[in-house]
């Protein structure tokens, strides 16, 4: 098993939020606090450095003090872009990636990543039922691949990462610290059942 020294967090919140209706998903507040923040605590300590991937209030973004990359393919042609972005800006070896919009994230995701990676460039949260693909532990050595596949148009992160090969790591007994927060609504049942 290798282990990994460096990692670099990465909050992916550069997307369109088209199911919130185009706000800031990342600073939706979530029991007063913005999402993208929940998942900058979690990830901050499991990871050597921290950055944000955004699009929209950069200002906002920057003034945690973290890195902020926006994307540098026009027209927010989804995760992959912010992915491929934030390696092209940064130069760190390995890079965790995990979307604004899942605050539960385990304390242990990156430990688990490393233990389970093999040999693989990229690998990939699975919560015992679905593939959570933006949940990634990936290698720059991907970044010609990623530069390639997007520039053929292609945008699916899950096609990319199989491709790549990669696999998934196994997250069943914590299925609930995947849940993502797709609208406004969502966010005003959590914190009423909290």
């Amino acid at each position: 098993m290798s282990q990994i020294s460096t990692i670099t967090g990465v909050v992916l919140a550069g997307g369109k939020a088209s199911r919130m209706g185009g706000v800031d998903k990342g600073l939706q507040e979530l029991n007063g606090i913005p999402l993208w923040q929940h998942v900058a605590q979690r990830l901050s300590k499991q990871v050597s450095s921290l950055a944000i991937s955004a699009n929209k209030n950069l200002a906002v973004y920057q003034a945690s003090g973290y890195p902020v990359y926006p994307d540098l393919l026009a027209d927010f042609p989804g995760p992959l872009a912010g992915i491929l972005s934030v390696m092209q800006q940064c130069d760190a070896e390995w890079f965790l990636f995990c979307p604004c919009d899942t605050p539960f994230i385990p304390d242990y995701l990156a430990e688990r990543f490393v233990q389970q990676r093999e040999a693989a460039a990229v690998v990939w949260a699975h919560d015992g039922e679905r593939d959570h693909p933006t949940i990634a532990l990936m290698h720059r050595r991907l970044m010609p691949e990623l530069q390639n596949y997007l520039a053929a148009g292609e945008r699916r992160v899950m096609v990319f990462m199989r491709q790549a090969g990669g696999h998934p790591v196994d997250f069943s007994e914590m299925k609930q610290a995947f849940i993502n927060i797709n609208t406004l609504e969502q966010i005003d049942t959590m914190q009423r059942h909290q």
